[in-house]
């Protein structure tokens, strides 16, 4: 593939993800790409990876990589050594660029965080979730709120940059329960928080659950309390709120996230991941087996692919810059899609400012606290109508 690094970020990558899918336990509400039980694949996977990266042909320097998962810190130390040599191989890290990769708390060992550091990695997603036992079963996590404080000590003891992750909503967790919560967490003096709402995917356990009456989920009074508890109490303890679900001490937001939420180009390498190149987005299978079989054979690992018309890609555009707290910057908009965002939206905006929902100084048109609260619903109304 040519380097193509003299266009635009929203054509040419300045930002690559790598999934890892094997994990020791697969969560009842995750739908994402996950393998497990299947620890023999791993070492195939890594040979897989890394030819899939080979394909990249001429190495292509990146501002950020994003190792996510799945759980990649459940790697052994080896394993993931081998995976971080053949990516700084092909993607190598400019200078002052984010290298994150998302771990568990039971996963993060000495050696590990060790060879994560030596190869450039500087910046940890910890998947936290909760420190409540009981909700933690609920969520069906293995961890335990003990692992938490031990992970933290041995990845600052070479790694800065530290982000805990957080879910609100889960069955029986109440507003104290989630107060608790965002009190423990921030005693651990994280640099980021991202706070997710528990979303029932279809056709896992826990959605599965709920349609038989096992589960009830939290009522949405209650859910939206929650959620304006995170953004007082993380807004108080000094974060910014930049997107809907994330905040952020000075300095510490994540590049990576943003180049998504910029609508930006990215490559994406591994089992499920998707990359968005040159207007092209495209999926790879989502089957690990699959995935080893097709790339060792030398053949596609996508399965979907698909280039937006130019209308639609400016919608999708505006949707997800709208969850910034950035917003949609007019001028930007247009250099970036060729669509005028007023024309493009029925100058909608307007009634949705006058409703307190959103700000609009000429310049950006913005959520505001009340318009964050109401998002999904309010972006899919602005931007289609």
């Amino acid at each position: 593939m040519p380097d193509r690094s003299d266009l635009p970020p929203w054509l040419w990558p300045r930002a690559a993800y790598i999934h890892v899918p094997f994990c020791a336990h697969h969560c009842g509400y995750c739908d994402f790409a996950v393998t497990t039980g299947q620890d023999h694949l791993i070492d195939l996977y890594t040979e897989a990876v890394s030819e899939e990266l080979a394909r990249l042909e001429t190495p292509a320097p990146v501002d950020t990589i994003f190792l996510g998962g799945g759980t990649p810190t459940y790697l052994s130390a080896d394993q993931l050594r081998r995976l971080l040599v053949a990516i700084a191989r092909w993607l190598p890290l400019r200078s002052g660029g984010e290298f994150s990769v998302e771990a568990t708390p039971e996963s993060l060992t000495r050696a590990r965080v060790a060879v994560l550091a030596d190869h450039g990695v500087n910046r940890i997603s910890l998947g936290v979730q909760t420190f409540s036992p009981d909700l933690l079963a609920r969520l069906d996590r293995i961890h335990s709120a003990e692992h938490v404080g031990p992970a933290l000590d041995e990845v600052r003891r070479r790694i800065d940059n530290v982000s805990l992750d957080l879910i609100f909503g889960v069955p029986g967790q109440t507003t104290m329960d989630w107060e608790t919560d965002l009190s423990a967490g921030l005693a651990f003096t994280p640099d980021h928080v991202s706070t997710y709402g528990l979303t029932y995917e279809r056709g896992t356990p826990l959605w599965k659950q709920r349609e038989r009456g096992q589960v009830r989920p939290v009522p949405e009074d209650d859910e939206l309390a929650m959620y304006e508890r995170a953004i007082d109490r993380l807004s108080a303890a000094g974060f910014e709120q930049y997107e809907v679900s994330n905040f952020a001490r000075p300095g510490r937001r994540c590049r990576h996230n943003e180049t998504y939420w910029a609508n930006e180009a990215y490559f994406g390498f591994g089992t499920g991941a998707t990359r968005y190149v040159l207007g092209w987005r495209e999926t790879n299978c989502r089957n690990t087996t699959d995935y080893v079989r097709r790339v060792l054979a030398g053949a596609p690992a996508t399965f979907q692919s698909e280039q937006l018309p130019p209308e639609e890609a400016a919608r999708e555009t505006a949707a997800v810059q709208l969850r910034r707290a950035a917003g949609v910057g007019r001028a930007r908009f247009r250099e970036q899609t060729g669509y005028d965002f007023d024309i493009l939206t029925a100058a909608r905006a307007a009634a949705f400012a006058a409703e307190g929902l959103l700000t609009d100084d000429g310049t950006a048109v913005r959520l505001t606290r009340r318009g964050v609260c109401v998002a999904d619903a309010l972006v899919v109304k602005l931007v289609w109508g």
